[in-house]
């Protein structure tokens, strides 16, 4: 099998995950996923999307975490011209430093579902939401449901260009490459030049005086 058989059937296969929830097209699909639980810096992000049924799927969606910045950036373009709806939510540093990053992560959630109307929402991992349709929580959701994997996209994309704008502002950490993750060279930049008004205070204590 070459390469681009094997996108093509794994796209299929994604893609197949999903059209077993609309029932023959009765009912519309959702995938809602994050990005930026795990950095010191900069909100939480997620995506809420809603991709036509009734044409061959993008072949290059997938877990977000798998493909180049590139790639992604170009399915990104993809996805956007071409889904049904996508939704977006934020919640920034001093939100997740007042009800913590699981908490932020919800709310991000509802805030993107309710640019949306679907029947049902595929989540990645995150459960008890009160949307206003059915919740399936999918473990590990990007690496199988198409709907998912492009929200994980959308997410991930929406939140790179947010540090990289960030890295404008405050060049000294690094953000623009380590997208506000704890690499050495942020947190001895945290250490010298101590933290910014994006960073997240819940999360940097340990290495440096807030």
């Amino acid at each position: 099998m070459t390469r681009l058989e094997a996108r093509k059937q794994h796209a299929m296969e994604l893609y197949g995950h999903d059209m077993a929830y609309t029932q023959n097209g009765v009912l519309t699909v959702s995938g809602m996923d994050e990005a930026g639980r795990g950095p010191l810096i900069g909100p939480v992000v997620t995506a809420c999307v809603v991709m036509p049924m009734d044409r061959e799927p993008i072949l290059w969606v997938d877990d977000s975490k798998k493909l180049s910045e590139k790639r992604r950036e170009s399915v990104y373009e993809e996805i956007m011209a071409s889904a049904l709806y996508v939704g977006i939510g934020t919640a920034d540093a001093a939100e997740i430093d007042r009800i913590n990053i699981l908490q932020a992560t919800k709310e991000a959630m509802r805030k993107a579902a309710s640019q949306v109307q679907a029947d049902i929402f595929l989540i990645d991992a995150v459960t008890g939401l009160g949307l206003a349709g059915k919740e399936v929580p999918i473990i590990h959701g990007d690496a199988v449901s198409y709907h998912i994997a492009a929200a994980s996209i959308i997410a991930k994309v929406t939140r790179d260009r947010m540090l990289i704008a960030m890295d404008e502002e405050y060049p000294m950490y690094g953000l623009k490459k380590n997208k506000g993750y704890g690499t050495a060279e942020h947190i001895q930049a945290l250490k010298k030049f101590g933290p910014c008004p994006y960073h997240r205070k819940s999360f940097i204590g340990h290495f440096c005086e807030i």
